[in-house]
């Protein structure tokens, strides 16, 4: 099967990389310093129309593809934005996936134009300080109350949250003990982020400082019935329909980050001239940096394979995993080898690849590990007994 890209796909790659050309490294270094979010960058993305490039053409979307999605968050991760320009907007293309699949009509056009257009942010509150990846047991209460449900407890590594307007909540409406299977019981809401009953705390973290991470603390969070999505026990079979496409954006976006670094990497190796001749032409040098070529390729054939399976509704658990799995580890040694490239001068800010390191761990570390990854291809895929 070919995986190079139509005509359409190169034409959206040429256009977001343009539109990033305005924000460059200097813009990217500030935020890393500041810690200010991107709106700029948010801003020309809706002004273009890109925010919506997933959601359906009657709710102000282009109705595209993961295919057509995953070429332009790379673009906006190759361009040096790296995981701080990607991580501003990548909620918008996978995290409504349930409100586009599973909302009414009703709900889609009170809730995604807005969306597509700017005027609101979303956060993705799914993830609680105790249970991590173990989604079933989920702490977060939503109580109904007649019209309406209360929802108290906590969730922890919410993104954007300092600055979202919504949120997609995942909480349990059926006790755990009640229920015939742990993934049953949950339920999906798409709702007000109101700050008078959620607490935001902003986590100080390693890298990505202009995309916040936060705790949220919900204390009787008012709900109306209108904003559940879908029937009420059902949240974690909704929830799914979003994580393939979660995993095939942040593989493409890790990807287009080890393609950048590779290009400062290059750059840098041909200009820097040690004992009379640019360090690009020792092996030493060239080696590591051509493995890191082909292998960031070989990542990104698994990406639009997945994609390409997504969109064609064929399964894609095992390709959207193992596409993460690589394009994290692939971008990882690039980085690295950015790094030692440049030698002493990698630890500096100005040169960007220590940014650039720091940034590639979370495609390593979210929304999965690597090693329950690996523990999901040798069950689903080789047979093998359940470890976990």
């Amino acid at each position: 099967m070919d995986f190079s890209l139509t005509p359409e796909q190169s034409a959206i790659r040429e256009s977001i990389a343009e539109l990033c050309t305005t924000f460059d490294d200097q813009y990217w270094l500030e935020r890393d310093r500041t810690g200010e979010f991107p709106h700029e960058l948010h801003g020309a993305l809706s002004r273009h129309g890109w925010l919506g490039i997933c959601i359906p053409e009657q709710y102000g979307g282009s109705g595209l593809g993961i295919t057509e999605a995953a070429v332009m968050m790379q673009a906006i991760s190759e361009s040096g934005a790296g995981l701080s320009g990607a991580s501003a907007v990548h909620m918008n293309i996978f995290g409504l996936n349930p409100v586009v699949v599973f909302a009414t009509a009703q709900q889609k056009q009170r809730m995604l134009p807005a969306l597509v257009q700017g005027k609101e942010k979303a956060c993705f509150a799914v993830t609680e300080p105790n249970t991590g990846l173990n989604t079933t047991q989920l702490k977060t209460k939503a109580e109904r109350k007649g019209d309406h449900y209360l929802v108290n407890g906590a969730k922890v590594w919410i993104s954007t949250a300092q600055v979202a307007d919504k949120m997609l909540l995942l909480a349990r409406t059926t006790p755990l003990e009640e229920v015939k299977r742990h993934t049953e019981g949950l339920s999906l809401f798409y709702t007000n982020l109101d700050r008078r009953y959620v607490a935001v705390r902003e986590i100080d973290k390693m890298g990505r400082k202009s995309v916040d991470s936060n705790e949220l603390f919900i204390d009787g969070l008012p709900i109306p019935l209108e904003d559940r999505i879908g029937e009420e026990g059902r949240g974690f079979e909704y929830i799914l329909h979003g994580m393939n496409p979660e995993r095939i954006l942040i593989a493409a976006e890790a990807v287009g980050l080890g393609r950048a670094a590779l290009r400062k990497a290059s750059e840098y190796a041909r200009q820097r001239v040690v004992f009379g001749r640019p360090i690009g032409q020792n092996q030493g040098i060239q080696h590591p940096l051509a493995e890191c070529w082909m292998e960031l390729e070989a990542a990104n054939l698994m990406v639009l394979n997945a994609a390409s399976r997504y969109d064609r509704g064929l399964a894609c658990g095992a390709e959207a995993n193992a596409a993460k799995y690589l394009a994290a580890e692939a971008g990882f040694k690039t980085c690295q080898a950015a790094v030692m490239t440049h030698g002493g001068y990698g630890y500096a800010r100005e040169y960007h690849v220590e940014r650039y390191l720091r940034e590639i761990m979370i495609p390593r570390i979210a929304p999965v590990s690597p090693q329950l990854i690996l523990c999901f291809i040798a069950e689903k895929v080789l047979g093998l007994p359940k470890s976990y």
